[in-house]
């Protein structure tokens, strides 16, 4: 079977190195620490990709994408608006929306909210919070003569309030435009006694500051008809695209509004996860570099070994290509080693990473990620094929340059100088 003559040596000197204990030992440190570089490498890409999941179905699904407001005057005839607006491919849903910032009372409890004033069928079109409901439904915020004054709060609230499914609660909102007026300014807030007719817990922050209503009872604090709303709220295809995606909207529309999109309230969310995939991608492949500076290590002290073989060679009229050749393939096989142990060791850890996270809290007694904290309580992870193909050549690549300094030092060695002294 033909084999060049370089792969041929390269594998003998790879195979021949098993012999010396400390050739040997400084060759396997360099192929674990390139497996460790791109083992962690991988699992860490993943994390990110599993935060940007959560992120993108999770939170935005409560979060509201695209939010046109009003300036001045109220959006009119909303539902037109509506219809106009869906009418772009890039739109899935819209809905009326009236945001409000007021205070929950409960006896001499207060607690701030933020109030959206919704319709509770549109509402479900743009966002999944009726899935989080744990006591009463959403359904029950529909506006009905018997049940006008109702009010659906988080968790977090409930819990500061005292307060439970069923109870009746003092709602105190702003007077409409008091900002603008002085006399108003100081004036007393309304307030309505509302029914706690559902309580939701998504987790995080939101659980502690939302608040929804009926959008007609918003709309008498607001003062506005029964067409108009003070903001539409969008839920588009691609959650990262938002940004432009809004602008294109709103520049079709026909209402002087503010563009608002999630990156607004949500944005550092996903910048940390992009800064934190960038900074650790960075400090691997420096680890993965160092690790291959152990390469440089094996081949100098083999040139050093196989001086005597390479005036050999020369002599016999082999080229420096030749013996280039031969120690750039002794070196790369430390990489590859390390590369595809690294990948099967990173595509085994990244698949299992939530059950083996989760396992370790319960064996040690603790939480690392806390759903009253953050939006989850658990380590996500999604795996790239791309990510994986990106780690495994960057590895190649940084072995690959590893060998051709110690590889062109062998096509250094003068025949005549080496096989004179012995």
């Amino acid at each position: 079977m033909f084999k060049p003559l370089s792969l041929f040596l390269g594998w003998r000197y790879v195979r021949s190195r098993h012999g010396n204990g400390f050739s040997a030992f400084i060759s396997a440190s360099s192929i674990i620490g390139i497996a460790l570089g791109v083992t962690v490498l991988i699992v860490v890409l993943s994390a990110m990709n599993g935060f940007e999941r959560e992120l993108s179905q999770k939170l935005l699904s409560i979060v509201p994408h695209v939010e046109l407001v009003s300036v001045n005057e109220p959006i009119r005839d909303w539902q037109k608006s509506i219809e106009k607006v869906v009418r772009n491919s890039e739109v899935e849903a819209a809905a009326p929306v009236i945001n409000m910032t007021g205070m929950l009372q409960n006896g001499l409890k207060l607690k701030a909210v933020e109030v959206r004033g919704v319709d509770a069928v549109l509402e479900m079109q743009v966002s999944s919070i009726d899935q989080y409901i744990i006591a009463g439904k959403w359904q029950s915020l529909t506006t009905t003569e018997q049940n006008k004054n109702t009010i659906i709060i988080g968790s977090g609230v409930a819990k500061k309030l005292s307060v439970e499914f069923g109870d009746k609660i003092q709602l105190l909102l702003p007077p409409p435009e008091g900002a603008g007026d002085v006399k108003q300014l100081f004036s007393s807030p309304i307030s309505q006694q509302v029914e706690v007719v559902g309580i939701f817990k998504f987790g995080g922050t939101i659980d502690d500051t939302l608040a929804y209503i009926p959008l007609a009872q918003a709309s008498d604090v607001m003062g506005y008809k029964p067409n108009e709303t003070q903001s539409i709220r969008l839920k588009v295809t691609d959650v990262f695209r938002a940004p432009k995606i809004a602008r294109k909207v709103a520049y079709d529309f026909d209402h002087y509004v503010y563009i608002h999109n999630w990156t607004r309230t949500q944005g550092h969310l996903f910048n940390d996860i992009q800064l934190v995939r960038m900074v650790m991608f960075i400090v691997l492949v420096l680890v993965i570099g160092v690790a291959s500076f152990n390469i440089v290590s094996t081949l100098i002290m083999a040139v050093n070994e196989k001086q005597g073989d390479i005036a050999i060679l020369k002599t016999m009229g082999a080229s420096s290509a030749t013996i280039m050749l031969a120690f750039i393939t002794q070196g790369l096989v430390n990489g590859v080693l390390g590369s595809l142990l690294g990948a099967v060791c990173g595509v085994y850890l990244a698949l299992n990473l939530t059950a083996i996270i989760s396992a370790l809290e319960q064996l040690i007694g603790t939480t690392f990620l806390s759903g009253d904290v953050y939006f989850i309580n658990y380590l996500p992870s999604v795996l790239h094929a791309s990510d994986v193909y990106a780690t495994v050549i960057t590895a190649l690549i940084m072995s690959l340059l590893a060998t051709l300094y110690p590889a062109w030092r062998a096509t250094k060695v003068e025949p005549a100088q080496v096989l004179g002294q012995q």
